[in-house]
């Protein structure tokens, strides 16, 4: 197996050709070893070097060996170093075991080639932290952000490195970046994938842990292969009736789609391409059968993002402090990023009071877009406020930036999917449209709580009526 072939065929494809023993795992190991070295110095999406062989994994899980990367935070492998985007963390802490979501990696047969870039904490809506020593670049335009804060993951497989890789998601980190380089991007419902047992609700609920993937069947069949919870984790799900990968063949039902695109703070601006490919997407919804109405939940923007702030500074502030006790250090500038710096200060000053009166403004939020989605199947927006940012444009180390200021610059761009970590509904970014420079517009679906089922369906019928597969940005594995 070559390069191109390998780049050219999804995760399930090559798990098929695994299991037929038309080609071997080996093989598919060698060609993905060589497609990373191919892309990985025009993107800089690796943290450190790719691993000499695959981690250990499961030869007979579903996917029997098909290569994969874990992100640089929250998920980790025994004996990996973990750095969390972060200089606080040196060369990186070696964690003594995997948490549950790699050892369901590794038993679902996932190899993994590669820890993948992020920003420091996750908290920026790019992929550019000085603990690597440059920037994440976007491989349809390697002067654009791939967005974060999964900008690393999104990267290679936009690129074709890999078929799929681990992302997380606390305020759009796994959207953001799926849009920016045109892929699929599931943020599951909370408590869908387990965090256990280092995190019971990471971020007071908004972080969530899943993947970024090229084709809708690769997200179905990973989300069958890893969601669902472990003893001790906070969150229980019922065992569907079917497999989400028998579901998406069967086509959706007409369904009830509302539409916007005016974020829930209506002072940000959105870039009319952006809102130009939802109203053009929601005609051709309608012409598919559905029915769509232009609709949007009510939500107190000046407060919904107070209790935001609030809860990513207390979370900076509290991973900050431990791991500087950890170090023996003092946090500065020479461990920390000026804006992770200040948030992680602002956190610090926090009362119980202000944690409390966030998840206050979350409930609001929570009930609000669940009353609103008794009326609606699903919710349709931009996924981002512009199709991509430049490099440099989000500066986690602007010195002149508060907290606040830096929470607003992000969630300029960031401008619907913050809302939905909060309210823990399960929302979609799909690659349909484009804009007329060839850069990916992603386009998000917002379903029910414990809804993956309609998004993934419609997610399918929509990849078969509108495809993006022949679409490939100019750095590509060949």
């Amino acid at each position: 197996m070559d390069i191109a072939d390998y780049a050219a065929r999804d995760a399930t494809e090559l798990a098929s050709l695994i299991a037929a023993e038309e080609v071997s795992a080996a093989e598919v190991h060698v060609a993905a070893a060589a497609a990373l070295d191919q892309v990985e110095p025009q993107l800089g999406a690796v943290v450190g070097e790719r691993f000499a062989q695959p981690l250990d994994h499961d030869a007979s899980g579903p996917f029997r060996g098909v290569p994969f990367a874990i992100k640089d935070l929250i998920t980790h492998a025994a004996g990996v170093p973990q750095r969390n985007g972060s200089r606080l963390f040196g060369p990186g802490i070696e964690h003594p075991h995997d948490n549950d979501l790699m050892t369901r990696f590794r038993r679902a047969g996932l190899a993994t080639m590669a820890v993948t870039t992020s920003p420091e904490f996750g908290f920026n809506a790019t992929t550019e932290a000085l603990a690597y020593g440059g920037p994440t670049r976007n491989p349809w335009d390697p002067t654009r952000s791939p967005g974060g804060s999964s900008g690393g993951s999104a990267a290679l497989v936009a690129a074709g490195a890999l078929p799929f890789a681990h992302a997380n998601d606390g305020g759009g980190s796994i959207r953001i970046p799926a849009a920016a380089c045109g892929l699929v991007g599931l943020k599951p419902s909370r408590g869908r994938t387990t965090v256990g047992p280092d995190h019971g609700d990471p971020l007071l609920g908004l972080g969530i842990e899943f993947a970024v993937t090229r084709t809708v069947r690769d997200c179905a069949a990973l989300f069958d292969a890893v969601h669902g919870s472990e003893p001790g984790d906070k969150y229980l799900f019922p065992a569907e009736d079917a497999s989400f990968s028998e579901l998406i063949t069967r086509g959706v039902r007409p369904l009830r789609i509302a539409f916007t695109t005016v974020p829930y703070d209506a002072s940000r601006t959105v870039d009319p391409e952006c809102a130009r490919a939802v109203t053009d997407l929601a005609a051709r919804l309608a012409d598919l059968g559905h029915h769509v109405q232009e609709a949007a939940p009510r939500i107190d923007a000046a407060a919904f993002d107070k209790a935001n702030l609030d809860a990513w500074c207390s979370f900076l502030g509290d991973i900050v402090a431990t791991a500087s006790e950890m170090a023996g250090t003092v946090p500065g500038r020479e461990h920390l990023e000026a804006t992770t710096l200040a948030c992680a200060e602002y956190g610090a000053s926090l009362s119980a009071r202000d944690i409390f009166a966030a998840e206050h403004q979350f409930n609001v939020a929570r009930r609000e877009v669940a009353r609103f989605l008794t009326g609606y199947d699903v919710f349709l927006t931009p996924t981002t406020a512009q199709p991509n940012v430049p490099l440099g444009q989000l500066d986690a180390d602007d010195a002149s930036l508060d907290a606040r200021g830096w929470y607003d610059r992000i969630f300029e761009y960031g401008a619907f999917t913050a809302l939905f970590n909060a309210t823990g509904n399960p929302a979609i970014s799909l690659p349909l449209a484009e804009s007329g420079t060839g850069w990916p517009i992603g386009l998000q679906f917002v379903g029910r709580y414990g809804d993956e089922a309609t998004l993934l369906a419609l997610a399918a019928d929509l990849e078969r009526a509108m495809p993006w597969s022949a679409r490939r940005p100019g750095i590509y594995a060949h």
